[in-house]
């Protein structure tokens, strides 16, 4: 029996319109750990960038972070055992019917991104517990869980698993789902890869769910 944690976020956002400000695409990421030690780290890297002044946010957050932060951070999550996967969603490919809400888009890209980039690496001799940040308003959260607790169900066969839900400040595991959704990110909408350098090594899958779409809705 194997204890597996995987730890989910997202980057980008669910505007479906052509605007500067606005992510051409939506990317769910993932996390694959079997413990969570570097969160012990992240805490004690915290601490030592408070003693030394460093500007520092609420929680370690790659969009805010001042580069010297980041590369601390960085430093630190890679001195760990950890997998990447991550499912690239090209948003103006998407069907309107695919988009009629952000849960179902949501869900759509999950039940890919699990079936195809997580439930492989989980077996009958796995008890996964899946942490996913909270997005969206009270009313909205509820339509996400129910879509990952649904994709859950149908795609990953383990001996057990658990889902839980909570804000990426809330656990620093999901803050290394941040800064690696954020790298992957970076390389696809600004061809910056100097962070998804970092972490090319440690990923395991990286998959455009429309690559093969020629169509844009807009």
């Amino acid at each position: 029996m194997a204890d597996t944690y995987i730890f989910a976020d997202e980057a980008g956002d669910f505007t479906f319109t052509r605007n500067p400000n606005v992510s051409r695409f939506f990317i769910l990421c993932t996390v694959h750990m079997h413990d969570c030690s570097v969160a012990g780290d992240l805490i004690a890297l915290r601490h030592k960038l408070a003693r030394e002044g460093a500007e520092l946010g609420d929680y370690f957050h790659a969009t805010t972070d001042k580069q010297a932060v980041r590369n601390a951070v960085y430093e630190t999550i890679l001195g760990r055992s950890f997998t990447v996967q991550a499912t690239l969603m090209e948003k103006s490919k998407a069907q309107p019917h695919i988009r009629e809400s952000k849960p179902k888009f949501y869900q759509y890209g999950w039940f890919y991104h699990f079936k195809h980039g997580v439930a492989n690496d989980l077996d009958d001799e796995h008890e996964a517990l899946v942490t996913a940040a909270s997005i969206g308003t009270k009313k909205e959260r509820k339509g996400f869980e129910s879509a990952v607790n649904d994709v859950m169900r149908q795609t990953v066969r383990c001996k057990s698993w658990a889902t839980d839900f909570m804000p990426c400040a809330a656990h620093p595991c999901l803050q290394v789902a941040d800064y690696c959704a954020w790298a992957i990110q970076r390389k696809l909408e600004k061809g910056d890869t100097r962070s998804f350098d970092l972490i090319k090594d440690r990923i395991t899958y990286e998959y455009d769910l429309w690559h093969r779409g020629s169509t844009h809705y807009y």
